[in-house]
């Protein structure tokens, strides 16, 4: 078991890959990557069963769906740093040829991408798919996704939930990325999302509010609660309440960094919030 220094490095190592990624190539979403870099390093680092070298099939072991795929250089780095592939090959994002696009995608093999995300909306359906066959196949592992709140407008994401519920789909774990912010502004002023907490408890599923989405010690508390709710035949849905851009002061409280690269002067800032812990690429 790591403990939550070793965490707090790693996350802090992330950041710094994921503003060095997006710098690189003056392209790519810093802001809500930063955002969930502590969940991710937690899901993968601590929370889920997982299997190396990584397979396609998935058998007996937890699966993971990114459905909001522009937060790629988090999801991108957490892998590198768990072992999935070259730490080195992050100096490759959204560059040609590379296999690590701006939205994710398994054509080119890159191991730990299951699906391609990028149009958002579908991430839950194929995690519902997922967990259903987990059932079929007598796998008791778990299914998790991500989602950011703003992805909650698509309808598709509302028919999941529907059926998710009405199928008893309680292998699965849907994590909504709730920093109230996306590319236009606030998600209140974009298209209010209402109370979501008791939107998806309508909907028949179980809820887990995190408040403190950038806290580490939160982040696994939660989600043992979760795990805690699953195979009580409702889905479970994870309200993590995160800071876009967090960890860099001028990225944080504002929308603007959703889809912006620092230039040289704000990259030099922004890593000298975030000391370099375990090894650049």
């Amino acid at each position: 078991m790591s403990d939550i220094q070793q965490l707090t490095d790693l996350t802090t190592q992330v950041r710094r890959d994921i503003l060095r990624m997006v710098h690189g190539v003056s392209s790519g979403h810093p802001g809500g990557s930063l955002g969930c870099a502590e969940f991710l390093v937690c899901l993968y680092n601590e929370v889920m069963d997982i299997k190396l070298p990584f397979t396609m099939d998935g058998k007996g072991e937890d699966l993971f769906f990114l459905s909001n795929g522009h937060i790629s250089p988090v999801f991108y780095s957490v892998l590198a740093r768990r072992g999935f592939f070259p730490v080195s090959e992050l100096s490759t994002f959204r560059k040609l040829d590379t296999r690590l696009q701006g939205h994710p995608t398994p054509c080119e093999g890159l191991e730990g991408i299951r699906i391609a995300s990028g149009s958002l909306g579908q991430g839950l359906s194929v995690a519902i798919g997922a967990a259903l066959a987990k059932k079929l196949n007598g796998d008791s592992h778990l299914v998790y996704t991500l989602h950011g709140d703003g992805e909650l407008q698509e309808g598709q994401i509302w028919e999941g939930a529907m059926y998710a519920a009405g199928k008893g789909v309680d292998n699965l774990i849907a994590t909504v990325d709730y920093n109230g912010k996306q590319i236009d502004g606030p998600t209140d002023k974009v298209l209010p999302l209402g109370d979501l907490k008791a939107k998806f408890e309508a909907f028949g599923w179980s809820v887990v509010t995190i408040e403190k989405g950038n806290d580490i010690a939160a982040i696994l508390e939660g989600l043992k609660v979760a795990k805690a709710l699953t195979g009580k035949g409702k889905p479970v849905c994870i309200l993590l309440h995160t800071e876009m851009g967090h960890g860099v002061d001028f990225m944080m409280g504002t929308h603007a960094w959703h889809g912006k690269a620092p230039n040289d002067e704000q990259l030099a800032k922004a890593l000298a919030q975030n000391p370099e812990t375990l090894g650049d690429y």
